[in-house]
């Protein structure tokens, strides 16, 4: 229940909902595989690669603690949408204007800017597959286009069954890839231990690592892919605490599984490849001389499938909130976690305008560069989302807007309250680093 202000008290379950205690089955298992998929694009494991080429197997477990932060902050997420009945950003309206100002003004920066950047990313590997059908360009919109109608005209349970598939193609590729290149378990082991690798700046670059595995907005999307499948209310809450850990357990897989190829394959040959996506490509040159053909073109199927999962997945989970919020704004009501399961969200205009916002606008990137101001607003915004999502959980979660059953717990609150720290961390780097001397 709320109170006259819109800022809601100790509530109970709404009448009528049933929230008995479901089993936790791996049979429920859905939205952690959809925000596994999403959250780990071609960076994430390029970034991985490039750890393992500059420092072995030193930073193997800077990778797993990542899983364990993201753990923590897509839990909070998805516990908020349960326990409350209303959505993630019902809670942050809850808190204040400055909440919405924010998530609109990232929305569409963001969107804007990260729609060509998934569409390129897509692209090529399959650029890489097909060189002599189209360039580069052309690949991309291609991609977009078909992200659009795909998610426009199926909903939540379609989204989930291609997304699964996809997954299962990226794990076989990374673990496949793993294997091949025979692992030193020893040293795998030896890197568990948290130790710096000796050089300048090791620690903001083991934190870089840390925050960088698996998803931004898409931990906030996972309370939204909760809702999408059906769960409602804290009957619940056991099936989602399990999709999560097996969300981050394969997100583990992947990142692990690259940090071991750029270990074997790249730190032990001296060789360096080039940050973001094209890295990736420079990769499959490296695996056709060392394993053939064959091998090349698996990972560059991998490649395909880490990115387009990505795009599918922002252009679905990113444009599920926009909706959420557009609703919101408009009605001055609580927006709740039933109205996301009845589908009416993904039939509605924000939702298909938004995702209209992710394909068009972007194509003009494509073919003109991106623009100098526009990428480090970006860059800033980008930054600044996960401080955000992890310091109001914190306040949502411990605060009488939750039933005091399910608010924060020691445990919670301390890795709410790392995960916070960590990013703000890496937020005030990425302010710092940004050329603002040419941006005025």
């Amino acid at each position: 229940m709320a109170d006259t202000t819109g800022n809601p008290t100790d509530t109970e379950a709404p009448s009528g909902i049933d929230s008995t205690p479901r089993k936790s089955s791996w049979r429920y298992i859905g939205p952690g595989i959809v925000v596994a998929a999403t959250g780990v694009g071609a960076g994430d494991l390029v970034a991985t690669l490039i750890a393992g080429s500059n420092f072995g197997y030193t930073l193997l477990w800077a990778a797993i603690v990542g899983c364990l932060v993201k753990i923590s902050l897509a839990e909070a997420a998805g516990r908020w949408h349960l326990s409350t009945g209303r959505t993630l950003f019902d809670g942050w309206a809850s808190l204040g204007r400055w909440t919405t100002w924010f998530f609109v003004v990232y929305a569409v920066i963001w969107g804007f800017v990260y729609g060509a950047a998934a569409m390129s990313s897509s692209a090529l590997p399959l650029q890489a597959l097909f060189p002599d059908v189209m360039d580069l360009e052309w690949w991309a919109i291609a991609c977009g286009l078909v992200g659009l109608v795909f998610v426009w005209f199926n909903k939540y349970e379609v989204f989930e069954k291609v997304m699964t598939v996809l997954v299962g193609v990226m794990f076989v590729v990374t673990v496949y890839l793993a294997i091949r290149v025979t692992p030193n378990i020893p040293d795998a082991f030896a890197g568990l231990l948290p130790v710096l690798p000796d050089e300048k700046d090791s620690i903001l670059n083991t934190l870089g690592l840390i925050g960088g595995v698996g998803g931004t907005i898409t931990l906030a999307a996972y309370g939204y892919w909760v809702n999408a499948k059906g769960w409602t209310n804290t009957g619940w809450m056991k099936v989602m605490r399990l999709d999560n850990r097996v969300a981050y357990a394969t997100t583990g897989i992947f990142v692990v599984a690259m940090l071991f190829v750029g270990a074997e394959l790249l730190h032990s040959a001296n060789v360096a490849i080039a940050s973001g996506d094209k890295g990736l490509i420079q990769l499959s040159d490296i695996l056709e001389a060392e394993y053939g053909s064959a091998t090349a073109k698996f990972f560059l199927i991998g490649f395909f499938a880490t990115s387009f999962t990505s795009l599918i997945g922002v252009w679905h989970g990113v444009s599920l909130m926009f909706a959420d919020f557009v609703a919101r704004y408009r009605s001055r009501r609580e927006a709740r976690g039933e109205e996301v399961a009845s589908g009416e969200r993904e039939r509605s205009w924000p939702f298909r305008a938004y995702l209209l916002w992710l394909t068009f606008p972007p194509i003009v990137l494509l073919f003109q560069g991106q623009p100098f101001r526009l990428i480090i607003l970006y860059g800033v915004l980008g930054a600044a989302f996960l401080p955000f999502l992890a310091l109001t959980l914190i306040w949502l979660l411990n605060s009488s807007r939750t039933p005091r059953e399910w608010r924060n717990g020691l445990l919670s609150n301390a890795m709410l309250a790392l995960a916070g720290l960590l990013f703000l961390i890496l937020c005030v780097k990425q302010i710092w680093d940004q050329p603002w001397a040419e941006f005025f």
